[in-house]
């Protein structure tokens, strides 16, 4: 069967709403022609949506089970729409999602090399820290520079750049300091950070840059395991340490799993042939 882009527009705001009113008003339209849409989507599917009474408006099993996939058709109709419009432009780009400081010193040497490849296009570079992932999802961009294992990849397709060691930076007087290296159990309990792009299963404290981090670090609630390049920013009141047995942070080239388009299968073959030049020195 079909459902229309519309229909679940409006299924989506009478369950977020729980309100026929409330969603009719979001939605700019009258409540009765909202709710007939709703019974009518209802009878063509075979199914109950919302439960309704007399207290308000509940969904069902099945009305779970549509509200999450609905969003998630909603979002990739958007981004086909996003993707469909950025082919059509008279001056072909690329756009790049990183996050500042992010690029293991390798954003350059990539730039230079992909320019130097026949029918190279300007690239656009767009700073974020917590929408990388999601912009290269919905069609806001080509690429992003992302990390392994903290960002979540769901959607993505990727290529190691950079691979290094983690460590836990800690305020100054915390216990751990007094050790030379710790494990990840050490660190069971403590607070620590979960950045807007983050696993579902990462939870913490939600912080949204680096330097907002550091400074909750600094006045000692939370420590943090970042990649040890991290070392060279740290600030006055907070120490780093090795943890022996924390994943590896991988950088990563990432774009989107159904991509076909040219010119990023040429940006991501410039990123890795930068990255096998520079392990062979």
């Amino acid at each position: 069967m079909d459902v229309q882009t519309r229909e679940l527009r409006y299924f989506i705001a009478v369950a977020e709403e729980l309100h026929f009113g409330r969603a009719a008003q979001r939605l700019g339209i009258a409540q009765p022609p909202l709710s007939r849409a709703i019974r009518l989507l209802e009878q063509r599917m075979g199914l109950t949506l919302l439960d309704r009474t007399s207290r308000g408006v509940q969904l069902t099993a099945a009305g779970e089970v549509f509200l999450a996939e609905g969003r998630v058709a909603l979002d990739a109709v958007a981004a086909a729409v996003r993707r469909a419009r950025r082919a059509a432009e008279t001056t072909p780009r690329l756009v790049l999602a990183l996050k500042p400081g992010s690029d293991a010193d390798l954003l350059q040497p990539i730039l230079d090399r992909y320019a130097a490849t026949p029918d190279a296009v300007p690239v656009d570079l767009v700073f974020s820290v917590g929408e990388r992932a999601a912009m290269v999802r919905d069609g806001r961009a080509d690429l992003a520079l992302l990390h392994r294992p903290q960002n979540d990849l769901s959607g993505l397709d990727s290529d190691d750049l950079h691979v290094e060691g983690q460590v836990v930076v800690l305020p100054d007087g915390h216990p751990l300091t007094a050790r030379t290296e710790v494990s990840m159990a050490d660190l069971r309990g403590g607070t620590q950070p979960r950045w807007p792009e983050s696993r579902p299963e990462v939870t913490g404290h939600l912080v949204t840059d680096t330097d907002q981090l550091l400074q909750l670090v600094r006045l000692g609630r939370m420590v943090a395991v970042l990649p040890e390049s991290i070392r060279d920013r740290l600030p006055p009141g907070t120490v780093s340490r090795p943890v022996l047995d924390a994943e590896p942070a991988t950088l990563v080239i990432a774009w989107h799993r159904e991509s076909t388009s040219r010119q990023v299968a040429a940006f991501i073959r410039a990123a890795t042939s930068v990255k096998t030049e520079l392990e062979q020195v």
